[in-house]
């Protein structure tokens, strides 16, 4: 049995199966992220609950894990030297995951720099930008007068919608046929952008007809509608 002791984190959070993969998230589009890839391998895992309405982000124990704070983190307990490891950033993540097993990520040199080109388009534009938008129609954000940093961010998802939009056309995924790493990372925040945030009217999704097919094909994956709830909310 995995000794998994030394990670702080596990105190607050027990590990009842302490050989497979630790998952601590929340179903936000990042969490979705990871229990959308962990669904997709089939690999075993635990996850915990990191309650925003409790702070437990900000608890020392969650810190000690990612000192970002934020979600989601995982502990292997079969890391890559045999030991045990902990990794934070959902990218980082879904790239470990897809190495660690050989699935979702083409083997093939430039079929892999091509997929995870992507994948970090999510990560350094679709997720802060879709972000931000979230921020300012359905956050705190509502509430400034000014309306130039509302309508930035708005100009900036169109923008982005637009580059997935060609990216797609003729295309099942943004790899073609194969299903990968880089659609897992980018449908949970497209579907956060016109359900959660109701931001659709806002940034013309009708005109992303590509985009919202897509969309609509790996939402629909069995493992994507189970990701949406993992780890269950109390």
């Amino acid at each position: 049995m995995a000794d998994l002791s030394n990670f702080p984190i596990t105190a607050r959070w027990p590990a009842t199966k302490p050989d497979v993969i630790q998952l601590y998230s929340l179903p936000t589009p990042n969490g979705i992220k990871v229990s959308a890839m962990l669904e997709e391998i089939g690999i075993d895992y635990e996850p915990h609950l990191i309650d925003f309405g409790k702070n437990d982000q900000m608890t020392p124990e969650f810190i000690s894990l990612n000192p970002n704070n934020k979600i989601p983190a995982i502990i292997d307990p079969n890391g890559p030297d045999g030991k045990p490891i902990g990794l934070f950033e959902s990218g980082l993540i879904l790239q470990y995951l897809a190495e660690k097993t050989g699935k979702l990520l083409p083997t093939n040199a430039s079929g892999r720099y091509e997929t995870l080109q992507w994948l970090y388009f999510q990560m350094g534009g679709i997720g802060p930008m879709f972000g931000q938008v979230g921020f300012f129609v359905k956050f705190a954000g509502k509430e400034i007068d000014d309306p130039r940093p509302r309508q930035r961010y708005l100009d900036e998802a169109k923008r982005l919608l637009g580059v997935l939009e060609r990216r797609l056309a003729g295309r099942k995924y943004i790899m073609g046929d194969d299903y990968t790493i880089a659609d897992i990372a980018l449908w949970p925040w497209l579907r956060t952008l016109t359900g959660y945030y109701e931001a659709g009217d806002l940034v013309g999704i009708s005109n992303f007809p590509n985009v919202l097919a897509f969309l609509d094909r790996c939402a629909s994956r069995p493992a994507s509608l189970k990701a949406i709830n993992i780890p269950a909310r109390s």
